[in-house]
């Protein structure tokens, strides 16, 4: 698809706006402790021994293991170790895709995207098997069908793995993590859709654990192994939960994932600028725990952060053209909208539930145009005075650039460093040249 503007010129010039009259940029990275796990194999491998049921398996039994489509740093060294290990038993261990719709819900595109975050046949020395077929399994209290993949119900056990996080639709006693594996991961798409559904009638807090539980007593789920980052993306602690314990223990790897997550660290903004949004960095393509705007049918609005525009630069590679969430932005660039993929982005759009995520934004030409632009579009006096933010991703919102009046606010902070200034600098073609670290 291609953006062609022949009143770009028009566009720009609709104020008296001009990009030297931009504040000053500066550099700004945030303090933190990251405690981190030194050996991810000899973690998960303990992990692993966590699970008692394993450890009942005979020799030549077959254990299904869930791989998501998170961009999760540590999550192909982590499935690699859980391979290993459980070869070194007698067992076999197969991989398959756990991830609703994403890859356009063919067993292809969810190969594919595997692929593209380094899970392999090759790396991890098992067989990968992609197929979309669910059978029913069980049935909710309100009397609708719970699924799980045929590859899990023909495997002797299930291993669940994931990141334990914040979620992006909603606040619970268990968000993303090890029970949302097994309800959307183990439901592929059909289930997935049937989840989303039923949420939007009860809501996501009361359907994920319910129906979680039905497929840890109908299916052969024996455990889970789940995975604690810190702010930098690296696996911080890696745990082994026995498939009795999930719902109860869940909540605390929940708790202990929110004290490190990565935020923003200004809440008001006139201008947020991000890099890149994708799949592999957060199934909403932006974090909504980062930019402060959930946009979903029956969930309560974040109070902070509160960000005027959002104005997204690029879509990534790994996301294979799925936008699902560029309409929690205000403004794209064209790259953005060039690289959409309509039927992916829809058919995930109609699993999730929430239309208004996959709106396209206001399409602008160049970096450049949207920052005059967004003199106009924030109710600033003067553009001098535009607080402005730049990060590459939602992934990593603690590394930025930010104007002169953001960086007057964070001067005094202990767990911040501002660094050095210059102008925003653009290239011949209106787009930012200058690096993020």
């Amino acid at each position: 698809m291609e953006f062609e503007f022949p009143g770009r010129d028009r566009l720009e010039s609709t104020n008296d706006v001009e990009l030297s009259d931009l504040p000053r940029a500066y550099r700004v990275s945030c303090v933190r402790d990251h405690p981190t796990v030194s050996d991810v194999t000899a973690a998960t491998t303990g992990a692993v021994d966590d699970i008692a049921a394993l450890d009942e398996l005979e020799p030549g039994s077959t254990v299904g293991i869930t791989a998501g489509s998170r961009g999760i740093e540590d999550l192909p060294a982590v499935l690699e170790a859980i391979v290993s290990e459980l070869q070194s038993r007698g067992l076999e261990p197969f991989v398959f895709p756990a991830m609703g719709s994403h890859g356009g819900a063919t067993p292809e595109g969810q190969r594919e995207t595997l692929a593209t975050l380094g899970i392999t046949p090759e790396r991890l020395g098992c067989e990968i098997r992609s197929s979309l077929a669910v059978d029913q399994v069980g049935s909710d209290s309100t009397g609708r069908p719970v699924y799980a993949a045929e590859d899990a119900l023909e495997a002797d056990a299930v291993l669940l793995v994931n990141r334990v996080k914040l979620h992006t639709d909603f606040e619970g006693d268990v968000e993303s993590g090890l029970c949302k594996m097994a309800v959307v991961g183990l439901g592929k798409q059909r289930g997935a859709d049937n989840m989303h559904n039923a949420a939007l009638d009860r809501g996501f807090a009361e359907v994920i654990p319910e129906w979680a539980g039905i497929l840890i007593e109908e299916t052969p789920i024996v455990g889970g192994v789940g995975i604690i980052e810190n702010a930098e993306e690296r696996a911080a602690a890696i745990e082994g939960v026995p498939a009795a314990d999930i719902l109860d223990v869940e909540p605390d790897l929940l708790a202990r994932s929110k004290e490190l997550f990565p935020e923003l660290p200004v809440d008001d903004l006139d201008l947020l600028v991000v890099d890149e949004m994708g799949k592999e960095v957060s199934g909403t393509g932006l974090d909504t725990n980062v930019i402060g705007r959930v946009n979903f049918l029956g969930q309560v609005e974040l109070d902070t952060p509160a960000l005027s525009r959002v104005y997204v630069r690029s879509l990534t590679p790994a996301s294979h053209g799925n936008a699902l969430g560029m309409g929690l932005a205000d403004l794209v660039h064209r790259d953005v909208a060039a690289a959409v993929d309509f039927d992916d982005t829809y058919v995930n759009i109609v699993t999730s539930g929430e239309p208004s995520r996959a709106k396209l934004p206001f399409v602008v030409p160049s970096d450049a145009t949207a920052f005059v632009l967004s003199a106009s579009m924030t109710g600033v006096a003067s553009a001098s005075e535009l607080r402005i933010a730049r990060i590459e991703n939602t992934l990593t919102p603690e590394e930025l650039w930010v104007s002169k009046p953001v960086a007057e606010e964070l001067a005094d902070r202990d767990d911040v460093h501002v660094h050095e200034d210059q102008p925003w600098e653009f290239d011949e073609h209106g787009e930012l040249a200058m690096p993020l670290e």
